[in-house]
């Protein structure tokens, strides 16, 4: 009986401590594991914000690069001739001078030309250079004048940026002659300088180059002397007109008498009655010489 006591009270010691052991746990805090407290830190780094880029300083003025704004195709077919067009308008500054090339058809010259391996040099200008020109100009030119304006601003030969100083003045264009045309380039160190007479341009870079076209971005409207140079003036020559004459207070003009004008008009009445006295001499022979024949006759008659 006494081990079945003292068995019992250690069962039930037992069970007590381990519902004593069981209740402390259920009331104690749970511990963070390490790893999540670790991991903490590196999120909260990676969610703060970045510093706002400082503005960068504005380069300096560079001249004008030989890189092309448009590259050329490694390899151009034959039969596609280049679309200067679509050069131009992928740049963005030209749409002025894109649609004078559309309108007087010069693009299509240009196309052509070009089919047939052609070599040509365009110097064009910006929006910018036209916006410069005076209000109205290009609408007070004809069609002929816009087409020699366009085709002014072709050389029809490639010409690189090195080969410039190698030209001599006046340069030749696709205008009509380089007597009312002249085109005059001038190289400065690595700045090409163009003349009209009129103005004076400057190439402001490289548009597009290949083997065959060359196009070169200006600064200004090439004027040619033989549509924007002053006209030369036109001499008419008129007879003149008589201008009476005045007479001066100095000079003594002496005008007919009355005595003069009379003796004027019995010259004139003289002269018209002599005239009648000769018509009625005359008048008066023929009368005799016809009374002479008639008695010859008469006597004659008688006779036989």
């Amino acid at each position: 009986m006494m081990k079945q006591a003292v068995y019992f009270s250690f069962l039930f010691l037992s069970f007590f401590c381990h519902c004593k052991g069981a209740t402390l746990l259920a009331h104690s805090p749970a511990q963070p594991p390490s790893k999540q407290v670790a991991a903490a830190p590196t999120k909260a780094k990676a969610l703060t914000p970045t510093k706002a880029p400082t503005s960068l300083p504005v380069p300096a003025v560079e001249p004008p690069s030989q890189v092309p704004l448009v590259q050329a195709p490694p390899h151009k077919a034959l039969h596609t001739p280049t679309d200067v067009t679509k050069i131009l308008d992928k740049v963005g500054i030209f749409s002025v001078f894109i649609r004078l090339l559309k309108s007087t058809s010069v693009s299509i010259q240009i196309e052509n030309q070009l089919n047939v391996s052609n070599t040509l040099t365009i110097f064009a200008p910006t929006n910018g250079a036209f916006g410069a020109l005076k209000p109205g100009t290009l609408n007070t030119l004809s069609n002929e004048d816009k087409v020699q304006l366009v085709q002014y601003h072709i050389l029809p030969s490639l010409v690189s940026l090195q080969n410039f100083e190698t030209l001599s003045n006046p340069v030749r264009t696709q205008a009509s002659n380089t007597n009312d045309f002249p085109l005059n380039v001038t190289v400065e160190g690595s700045s090409v300088n163009i003349s009209t007479g009129i103005v004076n341009a400057t190439i402001s870079g490289t548009v597009y180059e290949d083997n065959q076209l060359a196009i070169y971005k200006v600064d200004k409207v090439l004027l040619p002397l033989g549509i924007f140079g002053p006209k030369p003036k036109t001499k008419q020559h008129l007879a003149p007109s008589p201008t009476p004459l005045k007479p001066s207070k100095d000079t003594n003009v002496s005008l007919p008498s009355s005595s003069t004008e009379e003796s004027i008009s019995s010259d004139v009445d003289e002269g018209d009655k002599s005239s009648k006295s000769k018509a009625d001499v005359l008048m008066n022979n023929g009368v005799v010489n016809i009374g002479v024949v008639m008695i010859v006759v008469i006597t004659m008659w008688g006779h036989f």
